[in-house]
């Protein structure tokens, strides 16, 4: 007969990593009396077994049950491994950004100093998650480009759209000190207000949705290209790529100190407006793109084209993999909370496969895991670092 269990101090055994400590802080959503299974068991089952290659949840029970002798090292059990419904019903009601808000911990405790030169926000749809009464769902993510971590995410509300789900996920974030990048959807005062109001500078692509700011940005560049021999405000930087049979230049161009800016005022701190050009050849056909950009930091036309062309790492560094990797565009998880909070797992799984100095693809790293514990709990430690005290 299966023993009902109302906390977590069950566990006999300490878990050897710090994700033990960081994730007890969660509250339980079930009832008292539906307790079957420890939460923390449940929560510490899902994180690894996503990181060993599961993509759904009959998948997390079918490695767990095959690890089951590893987990009693560090878990109760007290009923063995949860069924796939139990996981799906606790996640579905798991809140998401209480559960952020312990990876979030876990990393800051695991690292020295958890520096944050650039944080790309993005979003996502997770498109086949949608159903006959609800769209697939579109989660923002904030991606810490050099140190290669999800910092957060939050779920775009039905019938809106990224504006609204921009600031809540700013709240979440310690950005001070950041360079926060976002496209042409988080171009809004509101957003910049919130930046700067976390001790962090902006970098805000802008294109039509804001017509009167891009009108005045082309007008002040023009006026100042025209006087340029005189207008020290000026800056450039240009880059050049090969590979894959195309060439690709950039050319960045930033104007300090702009004057002539509609609502400047309203913009808080708007003290660098400018352009990129990418000129594309491709077997021998050549196309022109221009994009314009505003930023609150004072910086040359090198650091405001590194930061834009960083921000496609969430791109590559999150995004692909989520698909590639994690199926999560395959994902037909349509209970809201539960989708929100498997995308979680996988981008907790995303980072701490990323923090491993291995050098293996992150699909070999996930192979590497379900088949050797050892090598498992080396990513658990945070890239191979050993626990702090």
């Amino acid at each position: 007969m299966p023993t009902a269990v109302s906390s977590l101090a069950a566990c006999p055994v300490t878990l050897p990593f710090a994700l033990k400590r960081h994730f007890r802080k969660l509250k339980d959503p079930r009832r008292a009396h539906r307790r079957l299974h420890l939460l923390l068991d449940i929560v510490v089952i899902a994180i690894c077994a996503v990181l060993c290659g599961a993509n759904t949840w009959p998948e997390v029970v079918t490695w767990a049950q095959r690890r089951q002798p590893w987990l009693r090292r560090f878990l109760a059990l007290p009923n063995g491994i949860p069924a796939h419904d139990t996981f799906e019903r606790l996640f579905d009601r798991l809140d998401p950004l209480a559960f952020q808000d312990c990876f979030r911990a876990w990393i800051v405790a695991s690292c020295e100093a958890l520096h944050l030169p650039h944080v790309a926000i993005d979003g996502k749809t997770l498109r086949h998650s949608g159903s006959g009464s609800l769209g697939p769902l579109q989660v923002v993510s904030a991606w810490a480009t050099a140190n290669h971590l999800a910092l957060g995410e939050v779920a775009v509300p039905e019938q809106s759209n990224e504006i609204t789900a921009i600031p809540r996920l700013l709240e979440l974030l310690d950005l001070a000190g950041a360079l926060v990048t976002l496209d042409a959807m988080g171009c809004q005062k509101d957003i910049a207000q919130k930046i700067r109001d976390k001790q962090a500078d902006y970098v805000l692509t802008v294109k039509d949705n804001q017509p009167h700011l891009l009108e005045d940005i082309q007008t002040c560049l023009q006026e100042a290209f025209d006087d340029e021999a005189g207008d020290e405000r000026l800056d450039h930087w240009q880059t050049q790529e090969q590979g894959h049979g195309r060439t690709e230049k950039r050319y960045y161009t930033v104007l300090r100190e702009p004057q002539g800016i509609r609502e400047q005022a309203a913009w808080v701190d708007l003290n660098v407006v400018g352009m990129c050009t990418s000129e594309r050849t491709v077997r021998g056909q050549t196309s022109v793109e221009v994009r314009y950009f505003i930023g609150s930091r004072r910086a040359s036309a090198k650091a405001y084209g590194q930061a834009l062309r960083g921000h496609w790492g969430i791109e590559n560094g999150l995004h692909w993999h989520m698909d590639i990797n994690f199926g999560e565009d395959a994902s037909r998880l349509q209970r809201r909370r539960g989708a929100e909070n498997f995308a979680v797992l996988r981008r907790i799984a995303l980072s701490l496969l990323k923090q491993h100095p291995a050098q293996m693809s992150i699909a070999c790293k996930r192979i590497a895991a379900a088949a050797d514990t050892a090598f498992l709990e080396e990513i658990l430690k945070v890239g191979g670092n050993p626990e702090k005290p």
